[in-house]
């Protein structure tokens, strides 16, 4: 469990709940307390006293489910004291990671196609947001959290003059900056996967190979279905997350109004992120549906052209047989069949039949090579 005080002045980070305070009030700045789901389920009752203490209400046994359930698609709900996202990630595991532990190991089916598709992470990760107070819960090996709990540190020692202009400024600003580094994380995984795709298109449609790779590039498709309704899920939850924002009361002053204003700009920046991820996995869903065709299309064609040959090929030795079916007939009198130079007559007829249909069909393009 890492606990992070932040204010005006930095960032404080602690590895234990901060202690309740004696007069009710609530220290300056915000509070963010970040824990992994088996830390969170055997702290669940201290928590729930801390809560209780800085912000004055406990969360509900359904949001408590909600945090702990693996299998949650991404989702928004809220009460008149906090709020409650549920956000898949799509964090890319290093290769050669070693895989979580079962007590924290996603039960839905991993993605599955190229190599890239099967290092992405989906796991739940859970936001309670309170007015001062930031509750997450993560899966074990959440490297997100550890990448902005060291941005955090790092604006804390090495920009202490201007940490007031870089660090959050409230528990839903410092989730909205999680939520879109977990987003941004997909983003850069866009040309790994692109660039295995286009190999697989370039072997489809290279007529001298043999494509053998089918079941790698149907899980390929339905990892990258997956992906879509988990992306679809998070939009939804980010637009119910706007739109509560507009219910928000509006406050007097300047400076809390633009905070205010600086939070709806930071959330439709979130939500263009998803629509990005939304755009390239369909239109990676697409190239590959399209590689398919195309390939199919080619085999076709190729199809095509052998009959076609095969077909030239046919008529052309039709007539030829048709010459030998009728001096192989058994009738006493045939026209050159008892002359010296029969047989030279026969083949040269035969010999320019063929040598004509050759260049009709020459012409006409029946036996023209295919270009590539």
């Amino acid at each position: 469990m890492r606990i992070f005080t932040i204010d005006a002045h930095g960032v404080r980070e602690s590895g234990d709940l901060p202690p309740l305070p004696v007069d009710g009030a609530m220290p300056p700045g915000f509070i963010w307390i970040s824990c992994t789901r088996s830390e969170f389920e055997s702290t669940l009752e201290p928590i729930q006293a801390t809560l209780q203490q800085l912000t004055g209400v406990q969360l509900l046994d359904l949001h408590i489910s909600d945090l702990l359930n693996r299998q949650l698609p991404s989702r928004y709900d809220f009460t008149s004291q906090y709020d409650l996202l549920v956000f898949r990630r799509l964090a890319a595991s290093p290769a050669g990671a070693a895989p979580a532990p079962p007590t924290e190991r996603d039960t839905r089916k991993p993605l599955g196609g190229p190599p890239i598709l099967r290092r992405i992470d989906t796991s739940p990760v859970g936001f309670a947001i309170f007015d001062q107070v930031l509750l997450t819960v993560h899966p074990q090996d959440c490297a997100v959290r550890d990448a902005y709990a060291s941005k955090l540190t790092n604006a804390a020692t090495v920009e202490q003059r201007t940490a007031s202009n870089r660090l959050a400024t409230s528990p839903a600003d410092l989730m909205l900056r999680i939520v879109n580094l977990m987003v941004d994380g997909f983003l850069e995984l866009r040309r790994e996967l692109t660039h295995q795709l286009d190999h697989w298109q370039t072997e489809l449609l290279d007529p001298s190979t043999r494509f053998n790779n089918w079941g790698a590039i149907l899980q390929a498709r339905l990892a990258l279905h997956q992906l879509d309704e988990i992306c679809e899920d998070q939009r939804a939850a980010i637009q119910d997350w706007i739109e509560a924002i507009k219910t928000w009361p509006e406050h007097g002053t300047a400076t809390s109004q633009r905070e205010r204003d600086l939070m709806q700009v930071r959330s439709r920046d979130v939500l263009e992120h998803i629509e990005r991820v939304v755009h390239h996995v369909r239109r990676l869903e697409q190239s590959a549906e399209a590689a398919i065709q195309m390939h199919f299309s080619a085999q076709g064609h190729r199809t095509n052209d052998i009959m076609r040959t095969l077909t030239v090929l046919t008529a052309i030795f039709l007539p030829l047989n048709l010459i030998a079916g009728i001096f192989g007939m058994n009738f006493e009198f045939i026209p050159l069949i008892h002359r010296s130079g029969g047989f030279w007559w026969a083949m040269g007829g035969m010999g320019f039949t063929a040598l004509t249909l050759i260049l009709v069909f020459w012409r006409k393009r029946y036996l023209a090579r295919s270009s590539r």
